[in-house]
Order: C-alpha cells, then sequence, then structure tokens
C-alpha cells in the first residue's frame, strides 16, 4: 500500500481533529517516559486491511513506535486473533488509539463486506468492482480495501475512462451523439463504456462502437436477455442496487462485472481493540 502525500494529509486531518487541543488525560495520568506494549486483536471474524496506515498514525506522533505484525493485509482473521503489537512511549499509543483504530475497522470493514460478496459469486467468471461512492477523501483507502478483499476497482477519477451515462446521453442529444464524441475526443488508449437501459439502447450503442455495456437498473431476466442480445459483442457490466443478497443472481447469467456502491457506502466498520498489556 502507498502512504501517499494525499494519505498522510487524511492522516493529519484525522489526528487534528482529535489532538488538535491535545490529549488532557493522557498527559495528566502518564509519566513522560513511560513505555508499553499494546495488543490488537480482531473482536469478530474479518479480512485486515490497513495496517500500513494503523502504523502510520503512530509513527506521524513520533518515530519510536515499532510494530510486530502477526497478520497482514489480505489475510482471513478470526475473532480473537492477534493481529499486531505496538511498542513505544505510552502516551503516544495512548494518543493515537482511536484515529489508528478508526482507519483500521473502517477497511477491515470494507475488505470483509467485499470478500462476503466475491464468496457469494465464486466459482463464476463475473468480477465485483467498486464505484466512485466512496467517503470524500478516502477513495484510495476504500478501493486498496476492496482489493484486499478480493474485488476489484473501477475507475478512481473522472479521468480513468470514459462512462457515458445517462445525463451524458440526454445532455449531449442521445448515445450515439455522445459515443461519436468521445471517440473523437478522448485518448486511443480509453474504452468507451455507455449506460443503456433497454434492447434499443443496446443495439444503438454496439452500432456506435461502445466498447462495454452497462445494464442499469435491470432485474435478472432483463439483464439475462440483454446478455443474450450481446451475445459476446461487448463486456457487460450490471450496476444498480446491487446487494450480496442479489448479485448470484446476475453472476449466474455471465455478465462480465457487478458493480457494487454497496461495497464502500454500506460498510460497517468491523470490531477491533487495542489494549495496553502490563508492563
Amino acid at each position: 500500500m502507498q502512504l501517499t502525500p494525499h494519505v498522510m494529509a487524511l492522516i493529519d486531518l484525522a489526528l487534528t481533529e482529535d489532538l488538535g487541543g491535545g490529549d488532557i488525560t493522557t498527559d495528566a495520568t502518564i509519566p513522560d517516559d513511560s513505555r508499553s506494549v499494546a495488543v490488537v486483536r480482531a473482536k469478530e471474524g474479518l479480512i485486515l486491511a490497513g495496517l500500513p496506515v494503523f502504523a502510520a498514525v503512530f509513527n506521524r506522533l513520533g518515530d519510536s513506535v515499532t510494530f510486530q505484525d502477526e497478520k497482514r493485509d489480505g489475510d482471513g482473521v478470526s475473532k480473537g486473533d492477534l493481529i499486531t503489537r505496538v511498542s513505544g512511549p505510552t502516551k503516544t499509543l495512548l494518543s493515537g488509539e482511536r484515529t489508528a483504530l478508526n482507519f483500521l475497522m473502517r477497511l477491515c470493514g470494507i475488505a470483509t463486506l467485499t470478500n462476503q460478496c466475491v464468496q457469494r459469486i465464486a466459482g463464476t467468471e463475473t468480477v465485483v468492482v467498486d464505484t466512485r461512492k466512496t467517503t470524500p477523501g478516502w477513495r484510495a483507502l476504500e478501493k486498496y480495501a476492496v482489493r484486499m478483499g478480493g474485488g476489484a476497482n473501477h475507475r478512481f477519477s473522472l479521468s480513468d475512462g470514459v462512462l457515458i451515462k445517462d445525463n451524458h446521453i440526454t445532455a449531449a442529444g442521445g448515445i450515439t451523439n455522445a459515443v461519436t464524441r468521445a471517440r473523437r475526443r478522448a485518448p486511443h488508449t480509453a474504452r468507451i463504456e455507455v449506460e443503456v437501459k433497454n434492447a434499443a439502447e443496446i443495439d444503438e450503442a454496439l452500432e456506435a462502437g461502445a466498447d462495454i455495456l452497462l445494464l442499469d437498473n435491470m432485474t435478472p431476466e432483463q439483464a439475462a436477455s440483454s446478455v443474450s442480445l450481446v451475445a459476446g459483442r461487448a463486456p457487460v457490466e450490471v450496476s444498480g442496487n446491487m446487494r450480496p443478497d442479489t448479485i448470484g443472481d446476475y453472476a449466474r447469467i455471465g455478465v462480465d462485472f457487478i458493480s457494487m456502491g454497496f461495497l464502500t457506502h454500506s460498510a460497517r466498520s468491523v470490531d477491533i481493540n487495542m489494549k495496553i498489556e502490563t508492563p
């Protein structure tokens, strides 16, 4: 995982939010020279994601914190398992605890939910992908967590590919106009994906030269008919209210991708704790 300047700025923002006025409890109760070891354990089964960010929080507060990782990102972790040991100044461990755990719990939650979805379509050729429905500022982290859970990433930003959606189609005066203009203006390396809602739009998009089709808010029955109509002429993605209990129906009809905003906008933070061991 890359701890980019953007990620570090996010960590700094979170630390300022929690420590901008100091930690009056820790400062009042813990001697400056105290050192401790803390253990971090899973309180439920999860897929691990975010250990480098967890460590970076403490390292941002001082350079004398060390880590003994027992697990690594992407690992399955059972309830009660030891994830890592953190050693360093007690004040640093206590002051950074909540911010570090907030990052780790959130990212593990996304990885865990993603893995559950991936397991639901195991044995098919369909790939689960995320969307841009991410927490503002957290996109790189949340998409990393999706990968740790076994999913794949869709666009990171609007500059990553051409995805012509319904509003583009309306504003451009139709699918053909939109695809023609995109083909003329977009880099030759960019594939053009078009959102379609019915058979007529599928035919028009393919005729216009779309590289990928996005079936929007279709039932499994409608999607099955659409996949038959496309007949392998372009990869097919389905999107729109995709949930863990429904994606198996779409995977079984042979769609290539299932894009799920659910992975990021509906994941809950999993339960992980950090306890200071008695010196």
